[in-house]
């Protein structure tokens, strides 16, 4: 592999956007990415774990009104950042904006979250799950891992060798998944009109929050389902090197992603609950949207409909992989020690158009957390541990924009967000990373034989991995064997630009093993030649 040496200290704008397929993403495609990242699994298979958690339809559908408007609080927050620093990676960037000391922290943080918990495994399991009962066979757990995992490999090659194609299969499917929610909507109202051959669909109406939890750990667990749900938001974020003309894209894409799909969800639960009672809705687990089919079309119609919504959920692993996979080349790009070294994981090999390393990088944690917990709490779980961290980066998220508002009042922003939006959404953070610690009502959570803290604890573990992690590298080793930390730019063949942290050894043994002076690395050719061999 060719490489070129580089002498900036740090990523311009157009340092960072070089390399891979260049700006092909306009305002239709990013839509579709938002659009297809939020109708994930969340709108077909949680109503019945949220209903679970808080206990009666009325709080159910107020917290999926509650999680709409968090969202477009968080939106408006990514907007100002979005369009202030224009770069994929999403939060990542504005971790490094804001908190630039101590150095590299920041960004382990969110890589620590971004690999270990970068799975996107809920929506194949859903998927497995859904494909084999509308066959009419059970869901064994390791055919639904089998099936799940094979999903998961067809996307990562689908991306990972044909880029366009992929973003064109991705456009098209995201469509499809839309049509079959807005005939979910459409058939709710039919059914509220009386005109079906369900008996009374206002039953669940008449006495909306008979049976409401009074705990608050039922509704902040509640609370991360619903925002699963509305995830991807914030999804072209993670890819604006790849956008047309990015600030006035994502300023249009952001909002009318969100718009559409916030309310389509808010519809589709009230059709879920207009066809079925809620006994039925609570006993049908990952297969709400099945029950709904049902009980309004009949049996035979039931296992047709399914089929298309299983499809849905494979259809949406294009839009996760995309955008995950350009994260962890982002990371990689800024010089964090990954295994088998930074070159790999942020190059485009091996077709020099998408970043296929980055996608196996994303496919590891997946596998691994689709085979590890039994299937039966498997999807509950997982949307469980990935909340809870998402959180903590929010919070760090949202407290560095204060923090930049307060300090630099006099940056470019092409977008402001309101700022009692923004406070709004801090106290709304604040409550989710607190109240899942206390006790539910039922005392054992929504993920038994599991504790219900359990998830906190893993996501608090990630973060204080991540602080270890930084630790290790920036100050135990520099000071266990004596050398420095001195980054340094490189070109690979496919034009994207990385960086390389060097270990550069004591001044003595430098000066030794070189002839050359310490301070002469950062001065001519000479040394960039001799901080080549030492740091190989």
């Amino acid at each position: 592999m060719e490489r070129t040496f580089l002498r900036q200290p740090y990523l311009t704008l157009i340092l960072d956007t070089a390399g891979g397929i260049g700006r092909h993403l306009g305002v239709f495609s990013c839509t579709m990415l938002i659009v297809g990242r939020i109708i994930g699994t969340g709108v077909f298979s949680t109503p019945s774990t949220i209903l679970g958690s808080v206990g009666s339809v009325g709080a159910s559908l107020l917290l999926w009104v509650a999680g709409f408007l968090l969202s477009f609080c968080g939106l408006f927050i990514w907007l100002e950042f979005g369009t202030m620093f224009p770069r994929s990676g999403g939060e990542k960037v504005y971790l490094e904006a804001v908190y630039r000391r101590p150095k590299y922290l920041a960004t382990i943080l969110f890589a620590a979250n971004a690999i270990i918990l970068g799975f996107t495994a809920s929506n194949s399991i859903v998927f497995a799950q859904n494909i084999l009962v509308s066959a009419g066979h059970t869901a064994d757990r390791w055919v639904v891992r089998g099936i799940a995992i094979g999903v998961m490999v067809f996307t990562t090659f689908l991306h990972g060798f044909t880029p366009r194609l992929g973003v064109y299969v991705m456009n098209v499917l995201t469509l499809f998944k839309t049509i079959i929610l807005v005939f979910i909507v459409v058939t709710g109202w039919v059914v509220l009109s009386g005109k079906t051959k369900i008996k009374d669909p206002h039953m669940n109406f008449h006495h909306a929050f008979a049976g409401s939890s009074n705990s608050s750990n039922d509704y902040a667990t509640a609370m991360f389902k619903v925002l699963f749900a509305y995830s991807g938001w914030q999804n072209v974020n993670y890819v604006l090197n790849d956008v047309k003309d990015p600030i006035r894209t994502l300023k249009i894409a952001g909002p009318l992603g969100l718009g559409i799909t916030s309310g389509l969800y808010i519809f589709a639960n009230i059709a879920y609950f207009a066809a079925s009672s809620k006994t039925a809705i609570l006993k049908s687990g990952t297969t709400v949207a099945s029950l709904f089919f049902k009980n309004v079309f009949g049996r035979h119609a039931q296992k047709a409909l399914t089929v298309f919504v299983a499809l849905r959920y494979v259809l949406l692993a294009p839009c996760l992989t995309f955008s995950a996979a350009r994260v962890v080349q982002e990371l990689a790009k800024e010089g964090i020690p990954l295994p088998f070294g930074n070159r790999f994981w942020a190059s485009n090999w091996p077709t020099q158009n998408a970043p296929f390393p980055g996608l196996i990088a994303h496919l590891i944690p997946t596998v691994i957390i689709i085979i590890a917990p039994p299937p039966q709490i498997a999807y509950p779980f997982i949307l469980d541990v990935s909340g809870y961290p998402t959180q903590i980066i929010n919070l760090f998220v949202i407290v560095g924009l204060f923090y930049l508002r307060w300090t630099k009042p006099n940056l470019r922003r092409p977008f402001k967000v309101w700022l009692p939006l923004a406070f709004f959404f801090l106290v709304a953070v604040s409550f989710l990373l607190v109240a899942p610690f206390l006790r539910p009502a039922n005392k054992v959570g929504d993920t038994p034989p599991l504790p219900y803290y359990l998830y906190c604890l893993i996501g608090i573990s990630v973060m204080v991995f991540g602080v270890l992690y930084w630790a290790v590298w920036q100050l135990v080793l520099p000071s266990v064997f004596r050398f420095r930390l001195v980054p340094r730019k490189e070109v690979l063949e496919d034009g994207t630009v990385i960086t390389l942290v060097s270990r550069l050894c004591s001044k003595y043994i430098f000066r030794l093993v070189t002839g050359t002076d310490w301070d002469s690395v950062l001065q001519g050719k000479s040394g960039m030649r001799a901080l080549r061999t030492t740091s190989r």
